[in-house]
C-alpha cells in the first residue's frame, strides 16, 4: 500500500494574504513523522466547483489521506461539509454523534442552538464526526474505497485539537510501521554551490535518505548552510 497524503487548504482569506497558512505546515509535518508521503499541498477558495474537484481528484488517484481545513463553521460561506458529501455522490445529512457534540458545547457555553450553529452537526452520510476540545465544530472522518478524508476546522487551535487528540492515534494505528529519523548539521565556510556534489553522491546512496540544503548567511562572505 502507498501511504501517500495530501493536505487541503480552503479558505479565500488564504489566497488574498489576509491569513497566513500556518496550518498546512504543521500539518505536513505532522503526517511526515507519521511515515506518510506528502505528495501535494493545495490552496483554493471557498467554492463548490473547487472543493468537489480537488476530493474527487485525491479519491481518483488513490491518495491514501486527504486531510482538509477550513469550511467547517456556522457562516455562509463555510460548506466544506456540504461539498465533500456531493463530492462523494453522499446525503448530507444531520449526524446524530456530531449533533450531540454541537448541542453540549452550546449549552455548556448556556448559548441557543441556532440555525448556523445546527449546521455544523451535518456531514456526509456515513462520516465519523471527530469531537473538538477547543471550539464549536466537529472534525469530519470519512472513508471512500481506498481515501481516508479528514476535514478540520481552520482555526489553527481547533485544527491541532482535533489532529492531536483524535486523528493522530488513528493515523498511527493504519499508517506504516515505520519510523522517521531527521539529522540536522551545520556547516560553516563551505558555499551551497560547493555542498551540492556531496549532498548528490549521498541521495543516490539510499532512495530511502533525503537530503537538503537551505542556505542561511551569505553565499560569499560567509556561508553557513544547514543541512
Amino acid at each position: 500500500m502507498s501511504y501517500t497524503a495530501w493536505i487541503i487548504s480552503i479558505g479565500n482569506e488564504l489566497l488574498i494574504g489576509r491569513t497566513v497558512n500556518t496550518n498546512a505546515a504543521w500539518l505536513a509535518r505532522k503526517l511526515t513523522l507519521l511515515g506518510y508521503d506528502v505528495k501535494r499541498i493545495v490552496t483554493i477558495p471557498d467554492s463548490e466547483e473547487d472543493e468537489v474537484e480537488v476530493f474527487r481528484d485525491a479519491i481518483r488517484r488513490g491518495i491514501r489521506v486527504v486531510v482538509s481545513t477550513g469550511g467547517l463553521g456556522p457562516t455562509f460561506d463555510d460548506k466544506t461539509s456540504e461539498y465533500l458529501a456531493e463530492a462523494l455522490n453522499r446525503r448530507y445529512v444531520l449526524n446524530d454523534d456530531a449533533l450531540r457534540m454541537v448541542v453540549e458545547t452550546f449549552k455548556s457555553k448556556g448559548l441557543e442552538l441556532t440555525e448556523p450553529r445546527l449546521k455544523q452537526a451535518k456531514m456526509p452520510e456515513g462520516a465519523k464526526p471527530l469531537p473538538n476540545p477547543v471550539g464549536t465544530a466537529p472534525g469530519i472522518w470519512v472513508e471512500e474505497g481506498n481515501t481516508i478524508i479528514i476535514a478540520l476546522p481552520g482555526v489553527p487551535a481547533e485544527m491541532m485539537g482535533i489532529f492531536e487528540n483524535y486523528v493522530e492515534p488513528k493515523l498511527r494505528e493504519v499508517g506504516p510501521k515505520l519510523h522517521f529519523v531527521e539529522r540536522s548539521i551545520t556547516v560553516k565556510g563551505v558555499p551551497e554551490a560547493d555542498l551540492a556534489p556531496i549532498i548528490e553522491r549521498g541521495m543516490k546512496m539510499s532512495n530511502r535518505v533525503y537530503i537538503k540544503s537551505h542556505p542561511k548567511g551569505h553565499e560569499i562572505r560567509a556561508p553557513l548552510v544547514e543541512i
